[in-house]
């Protein structure tokens, strides 16, 4: 996809001048783009100028420049995640054992934080199987109302944490602002697998799993297809999938929020292998461990013409590793619609809200995760 346009630099090569034309007059300022109404200031792709429109260039510039990222209400994320704290103490008292922790990414530069969910009565050593559960947004955190699944889970032996990487709300600016998407969050939310096995003996090493939903059904492939993972099995639920289409799909807006990332400062035509490497489509080649991938049709974030693209490469080319689904039309459940179709909880009572493409995923879920992990298994029993 990327060689072919490289191999066509007539089309591409003026689109990218007049853009990078437009990002230029912006910068210029109202002066600037004051003196840019006569013909001379912008080129059709045939050589011949045309008149520059100055609200089309305000309106299609996007920084490269880190100090122009989104800045978001910090005091307000952290007064939500506390909130958020609070529901969780309240919910898991005499539930599950509950309890927020914190470790060093093993890229050594920032704390993470993570909330911790076990059963009230463990196991002995290797006792419990465990997953790693990643969330969405590009900025955004865990949230009470994944609580029911949560729950679910520890029912079922499981242990499990949920990583705030890089880029998290609710943890102050500069948590926010180290975002590093498909960069190292993958390893803030991999170094959560080394806390358990060094925190906590009654977790099985050679039984963790990890599992996410949108950035992080894409934080989960990408740690998948590393080289080397102590990963035995993932679920991708609605996962971004690519970035360079995903960018052109969304238009400037979106494109603001990954230009301006420290470890990107640019578009995709501008850091190509940065976002190749950073898009699981790309990376299905090094697939080694089983996954699971659920996508919608009426996915109103992933849109399908997205997810799609992985559905097929999975089924094409890792058919014994890659369990897919596409549910068509599932019944919604937000603005985005057929992105949390499997997430659908009432606000109120924290209880499911079920659907049938909803018990279904989950249900395709629990056994596939059972089949890796076998969370019923409690080898400290037939230890001497």
């Amino acid at each position: 996809m990327i060689a072919s346009a490289a191999r066509r630099p007539g089309r591409s090569t003026h689109a990218f001048r007049r853009l990078l034309g437009l990002c230029l007059l912006v910068a210029l300022g109202p002066a600037g783009l004051a003196g840019q109404q006569t013909p001379g200031n912008g080129s059709n792709g045939s050589g011949t100028d045309v008149p520059m429109d100055p609200i089309r260039a305000r309106d299609l510039y996007v920084s490269n420049r880190w100090e122009d990222h989104p800045v978001a209400d910090y005091a307000r994320d952290t007064r939500e995640k506390a909130r958020i704290d609070s529901i969780y103490h309240a919910v898991t008292e005499g539930v599950v054992d509950f309890r927020r922790i914190t470790y060093r990414s093993r890229v050594g530069d920032l704390t993470i934080p993570a909330y911790l969910f076990q059963p009230l009565d463990r196991r002995g050593p290797h006792g419990h199987a465990a997953m790693i559960w990643v969330h969405g947004g590009v900025h955004g955190n865990w949230s009470h109302a994944a609580w029911p699944f949560v729950r679910e889970a520890v029912e079922r032996g499981y242990v499990v944490i949920t990583p705030e990487y890089r880029g998290s709300t609710g943890f102050g600016a500069e948590h926010h602002d180290a975002i590093d998407y498909g960069g190292f969050d993958v390893d803030d939310v991999l170094t959560a697998y080394d806390w358990m096995v060094e925190n906590l003996p009654h977790v099985d090493p050679g039984r963790v799993g990890i599992m996410g939903w949108s950035h992080g059904g894409l934080i989960t492939i990408l740690a998948l297809t590393r080289d080397r993972h102590p990963l035995r099995a993932g679920a991708a639920i609605v996962p971004v999938t690519n970035l360079i289409f995903r960018l052109s799909w969304k238009g400037p807006a979106y494109q603001r929020l990954f230009a301006t990332q420290r470890d990107l400062r640019g578009l995709p035509f501008e850091e190509r292998e940065e976002y190749v490497r950073r898009s699981p489509y790309y990376q299905v080649d090094n697939l080694r461990t089983p996954l699971l991938v659920h996508v919608a049709t009426n996915d109103r974030d992933v849109d399908f013409e997205e997810s799609s693209m992985l559905i097929h490469k999975l089924r094409a080319l890792k058919p014994d590793l890659g369990e897919t689904k596409i549910y068509v039309d599932p019944d919604g459940w937000g603005s985005t619609v057929g992105h949390s179709f499997s997430r659908r909880v009432d606000a109120n009572t924290l209880e499911r809200v079920d659907s049938p493409a909803q018990i279904d995923s989950w249900n395709r879920t629990w056994t596939f995760m059972e089949d890796h992990l076998r969370p019923y298994e409690d080898p400290s029993r037939t230890r001497p």
